[in-house]
């Protein structure tokens, strides 16, 4: 399809999020199943049914503009979720694991926060109101989703997965890492 103008590009990212919303939706059961902190495993559990919602709601903009519920290949969620699945083969501490699901899931969270923001701005612009609102949704909804996240990192995870044998050693002294988030 030729992009000779906002909307075209609108259908195009409403599209790629679609289907980067049903890769999430078989990924975030694979995640919550690996993690080893009962908190996180909710956390990717409680995010997979407001992914449902997600993938509704984009259903309900795609409807209302007349468009054919099927997305284009989201290449840039694909490579995230491979990279998380190449991390949920390793033999990892299940705190490590952890922390590494976590880096993943603010992957994908950080990614379709920019996802949404285009996609709410574009709909604004072109005077969807509607779809705005429902796009704005999703994106508060993300934000959400990648604070939890970072508060998991902040207040156990990370610390358990330092206590492990994984120190650096800089300037002839051990040093943990840093911390997922912010």
């Amino acid at each position: 399809m030729p992009m000779k103008s906002l909307q075209d590009l609108f259908v195009d990212e409403l599209k790629d999020s679609y289907n980067a919303e049903k890769q999430l939706l078989k990924a975030l059961p694979k995640m919550a199943k690996k993690a080893s902190a009962p908190e996180l495993r909710s956390a990717f559990e409680e995010h997979l049914e407001v992914t449902r919602g997600h993938v509704e709601r984009l259903e309900q903009v795609m409807n209302e503009l007349d468009l054919p519920l099927r997305g284009k290949q989201c290449k840039g969620i694909q490579g995230i979720i491979e990279e998380g699945a190449e991390l949920m083969e390793e033999d990892a501490e299940p705190a490590v694991m952890d922390a590494g699901l976590i880096a993943g899931g603010q992957r994908a969270e950080h990614y379709e926060i920019a996802a949404y923001g285009s996609l709410r701005t574009f709909a604004e612009t072109l005077g969807y109101t509607a779809a705005a609102r429902l796009l704005q949704q999703t994106l508060d909804e993300e934000k959400e989703a990648d604070q939890k996240l970072s508060q998991l990192a902040m207040g156990m995870v990370n610390e358990e997965a330092a206590e492990g044998e994984g120190q650096y050693q800089m300037a002839g002294k051990a040093t943990r890492r840093g911390r997922n988030g912010r």
